[in-house]
């Protein structure tokens, strides 16, 4: 998503937006919220009258702005549908009068909210920064060139080049091409620890010919031991080594196709919502008391800040009811206040669906609350 020009004070304002790819478009969908003012570009049927009483019709394209009644998203056409009343004087159009914007890619887009909380405010910073997408990383190196790239889920970025003149094996001159190369190895490191963050990357690929990329892991691994580098030593799992034909960025393209890459990347940020959906059924089965879903428990969970992980669908912020929203956003943020993670899972993926099989919302617990279970088997006996 291209953010071209945001106007927003004391949590209000507009931003005018161009969706780039596929996935702005549900990015879009998430943002815009009935009541919502809409601006953008269409295509209006209007009556031209003439002079002699008879009157024809013609299609214009017009810059109308509505207020948002009704939002319909087609997921094979990557299409927003915004239907609402004109509030804004136009010659084609009558102040008032109903009209159906289509918000489709490339195509730019004006959006005011009487009110952007702070989920519309981090789903615009996730929408135009493509490194908080970028869930995979790859270096791609040969003796000498190296590559730092973020992969998103359209674009290739190149963060950084590393190019390193590296003395020839001679004889009796070994030393300088090992002082060489750790000096290169080091730089490669240096960029990974500058531009991958770890936090949202889940898949590092470190791809070469021969066995420079082993060296450079067994170097990077040494060096995260002497120096106490608990980044690298808690991620390198995250590490994947596979074979390229060159340091050059065109060889991204073979790695990316080899199947075995292809099953460790797909889908990332789902896999990790799987893993988190995993982990709290896991605690629901062990520890009953530290696991909760629902309204109702997750709040009175979150009064004793005892959350430790809040999962919630991306779905509960698209409600009509606007007290309802409010409500999921101040536990969102009075959760991040308290220290927990906040996961947001896409409705659109398989986990979501499961998720919102338990209501939507779920936590995982700091300490066990039995207090939430007892009042549950009340509840149930009242019944």
């Amino acid at each position: 998503m291209k953010l071209v020009h945001r106007d927003i004070d004391k949590g209000q304002g507009a931003v005018t937006l161009v969706p780039e790819e596929p996935e702005d478009m549900w990015h879009a969908y998430n943002l815009i919220a009935e009541g919502d003012s809409v601006k953008s570009s269409t295509i209006r049927k209007v009556q031209i009258e003439s002079a002699t009483g008879s009157s024809t019709s013609s299609r214009v394209r017009t810059t109308l702005t509505i207020t948002v009644e009704t939002i319909d998203f087609d997921t094979q056409a990557c299409m927003l549908r915004l239907k609402g009343r004109n509030i804004e004087e136009n010659q084609h159009v009558k102040m008032g009068a109903y009209h159906t914007l289509d918000l489709e890619l490339n195509r730019k887009f004006s959006l005011r909210k009487v009110e952007w909380d702070s989920i519309a405010l981090e789903r615009i910073e996730q929408a135009c920064d493509p490194t908080k997408s970028a869930d995979v990383a790859a270096v791609i190196m040969q003796e000498g060139l190296a590559h730092v790239c973020l992969i998103t889920s359209s674009m290739t970025l190149i963060r950084a080049k590393i190019d390193v003149t590296i003395p020839r094996k001679r004889k009796g001159l070994v030393q300088q091409h090992e002082k060489g190369l750790a000096k290169f190895y080091e730089q490669v490191m240096q960029a990974i620890l500058r531009h991958v963050n770890f936090d949202v990357v889940k898949c590092v690929l470190v791809a070469s010919p021969g066995f420079v990329r082993d060296q450079f892991f067994d170097y990077m691994l040494q060096a995260a031991v002497k120096t106490d580098n608990k980044l690298l030593l808690d991620n390198k799992t995250k590490f994947m080594l596979v074979h390229a034909s060159s340091g050059f960025k065109h060889s991204l393209k073979e790695v990316l196709q080899d199947a075995a890459v292809m099953s460790k990347i797909s889908d990332t940020k789902a896999a990790s919502e799987v893993k988190a959906l995993q982990q709290f059924y896991a605690v629901l089965q062990a520890e009953p008391a530290k696991a909760f879903y629902g309204k109702g428990h997750v709040q009175r969970a979150n009064e004793a800040q005892a959350i430790e992980s809040l999962l919630i669908s991306d779905r509960l912020f698209r409600c009509d009811d606007v007290k309802q929203r409010k409500e999921y956003v101040a536990l969102v943020d009075a959760v991040r206040e308290a220290g927990g993670e906040v996961r947001m899972f896409s409705s659109m993926h398989l986990s979501g669906e499961q998720l919102e099989q338990l209501t939507g919302i779920a936590a995982i617990l700091r300490f066990p609350m039995p207090e939430l279970e007892e009042e549950e088997e009340d509840e149930a006996e009242q019944e």
